[in-house]
């Protein structure tokens, strides 16, 4: 059977190269989820169906839609991520996100490549990227170019020859960062990855929750971290990831709490425990609000699906 990928957001002459992609990306998409492929920082996901908002942390990456939609909602902002778009997310934000648009014959197929800002901030100096004067949300949709579809595509073709993925996929990495900071959303990743910006220092704050999440947070202590005012840090912080930090904080042990009770089967004291929860009551409340069900009814819902699919 024939699918039928592409729809009119995608320009003519772009649509040979993005049904090569969608073609060759379906080979390791064989049913729902998210799947490794030989390139470790490339994944691919599908789903056969649309699906409830969820919450998650979208980390820093670059993907592409070439079937279906997601909508991903960070604050009060709501994008809807379909073919012919590429979501640049810049640093690691909450988000809520749910397949909008899906069927077993037209599944949603997403691509995601992911990068670190180390590598970024290697390539910054040999690139005119334009620079932001102040940090923007860390996350954003554009229309796809072939600028950036060229290599993508052969990275992707490169899966099929391991050999030479070692040597020539670290060049078409390179040479993809290079076109997203010198394309519409450069300024963006330029600001998150200069050192010395307000939207590096954000970096450093969201770096550093990610490592200590279980400690007790201290404001103050958190901006002198990254050499900030208190006052500047809630204003730029809230600015890239639409919260708070002591709700992001929050929403990385919910997130690590459900990941324990999943695969490591931990009961909801000891993962609440081991998050930095103090009160199983509270972090059951905290965690029912967040996703939706307390935290055993969730997570049967979760393997039930798992198992389905």
């Amino acid at each position: 059977m024939q699918h039928k990928p592409l729809y009119e957001s995608i320009p003519p002459h772009l649509q040979e190269c993005c049904e090569e992609l969608t073609a060759r990306i379906e080979r390791y998409a064989p049913g729902e989820g998210t799947h490794d492929t030989p390139w470790g920082s490339l994944t691919v996901f599908r789903a056969d169906s649309t699906s409830t908002p969820t919450c998650t942390l979208y980390e820093p990456s670059f993907g592409i839609a070439l079937r279906g939609a997601k909508q991903i909602v960070l604050g009060q902002e709501a994008l809807v991520f379909e073919p012919g778009r590429y979501l640049l997310t810049s640093v690691d934000v909450p988000v809520l996100a749910q397949v909008s648009r899906a069927a077993p014959d037209e599944p949603c197929l997403c691509l995601k490549i992911r990068f670190d800002l180390p590598r970024v901030r290697e390539l910054l100096p040999e690139v005119r990227a334009a620079r932001a004067s102040a940090p923007s949300r860390g996350i954003a949709l554009s229309p796809v170019t072939g600028d950036l579809l060229d290599p993508v595509l052969r990275l992707v073709r490169l899966l099929e020859t391991p050999e030479d993925l070692p040597v020539l996929g670290p060049l078409l990495e390179r040479e993809l960062l290079y076109r997203l900071l010198t394309g519409e959303q450069g300024a963006r990743l330029a600001q998150i990855a200069t050192a010395g910006s307000q939207g590096h220092q954000i970096t450093r704050a969201i770096q550093w929750l990610r490592e200590h999440y279980q400690r007790p947070l201290r404001i103050d202590d958190l901006a002198a971290q990254v050499n900030m005012s208190t006052s500047s840090l809630h204003h730029h912080f809230r600015a890239v990831t639409a919260v708070s930090p002591l709700q992001y904080q929050k929403q990385l042990r919910l997130q690590e709490a459900r990941r324990l009770l999943l695969s490591e089967r931990c009961d909801v004291a000891t993962a609440a425990h081991r998050v930095g929860y103090e009160s199983p009551s509270q972090f059951s409340r905290e965690y029912s609000r967040h996703f939706g069900a307390p935290p055993l009814r969730d997570v049967v819902r979760l393997r039930v699906e798992a198992s389905v699919a």
